[in-house]
């Protein structure tokens, strides 16, 4: 009689439906992995990035911004944000010329995606502002370079580097795909640089610390604030923005003076280097002093972002 009144509940419950939820966890999970690892942040896109690394010349030039404008099409959130970003830096310009710069911009991104995974040894670059990192590195208190998500942003440690001899880390948030920060990272350390990912942990900075004080050099992005990240509020593009409170601390900690360093792409393996003067804070800066040179490094990034608005792969809206 049992078996006949689970057996009836068994198949009643199959006609109803009911047993679907059972499967949907496994399937939902398998269906969210399967859209980051296709997402512009996922693995897959990064694969097949380091993949056309490997190829011939021709390949590498002709092939990565096919691919990007195929993305432009296919990631409808990243395209809209990347839409908005252009308007706040320099307002429409027509619905043509808005959806060809959007497309420049993906185009761009596969092209310097491709060519950091192959590596820069093949790279030039136009450095501009040299003396400025020179003279801040005479100081012997290490040096933070501060960034932002640009074309070539990657290749600035390993440029400079070359004829310096700088230990460089490059900091950033842990991704949430594992294998995309994988092959980026083992990427960035074929370059010669270190990795190091900092989050709400406030211990995480300590070896960064160290290394400054040891006469590295620490780089960072400063058009990113991840959640759990402390910020400082600051005026960009004409509207309220943040940007990362961590290298102004860590200059506070160890005097080591700040050079925005910004990259843009000129051509196929072709880069430009604009490094400008460092900003400096007192051990004993005031909290107006902050807010200061906050500002000072968000007009840095919007001079260089308003000179190259398709070169600013900032693909969020806010």
């Amino acid at each position: 009689m049992t078996l006949a009144i689970d057996d009836r509940r068994s198949r009643e419950t199959r006609e109803s439906g009911d047993d679907v939820p059972a499967a949907a966890p496994d399937e939902r999970r398998r269906a969210d992995g399967l859209r980051r690892d296709l997402s512009l942040d996922g693995s897959f896109w990064r694969r097949a990035a380091r993949w056309g690394a490997r190829g011939p010349e021709w390949f590498v030039r002709i092939a990565p911004p096919i691919v990007g404008v195929i993305v432009c099409a296919l990631a409808t959130e990243h395209r809209q944000a990347i839409a908005h970003n252009l308007r706040r830096i320099r307002g429409s310009r027509g619905p043509l010329r808005d959806a060809a710069d959007v497309a420049r911009t993906f185009a761009t991104y596969a092209s310097c995606l491709t060519e950091v995974l192959g590596g820069v040894s093949r790279s030039e670059a136009l450095i501009k502002g040299e003396l400025h990192v020179d003279d801040a590195l005479t100081e012997g208190r290490g040096l933070l370079f501060v960034t932002a998500h640009t074309a070539g942003w990657e290749v600035v440690g390993p440029l400079l580097a070359r004829d310096r001899q700088l230990d460089i880390t490059i900091v950033e948030a842990a991704e949430s795909d594992a294998g995309a920060s994988a092959i980026q990272d083992d990427a960035r350390r074929a370059l010669g640089m270190r990795v190091a990912h900092v989050g709400d942990d406030p211990l995480s900075a300590l070896p960064l610390i160290k290394h400054l004080r040891d006469g590295g050099v620490v780089a960072l992005q400063v058009d990113r604030a991840p959640r759990g990240i402390r910020t400082r509020a600051v005026t960009l593009f004409g509207e309220p923005g943040t940007i990362p409170e961590g290298p102004l601390r860590l200059a506070i900690l160890t005097g080591a003076p700040i050079v925005p360093v910004f990259v843009a792409r000129t051509g196929h393996r072709r880069y430009e280097v604009v490094a400008s003067a460092p900003v400096r804070l007192k051990r004993n800066a005031s909290e107006g002093e902050l807010d200061a040179a906050a500002q000072e490094l968000a007009a840095r990034l919007e001079a260089f972002v308003r000179a190259h608005p398709t070169q600013w792969f900032h693909f969020r809206g806010e």
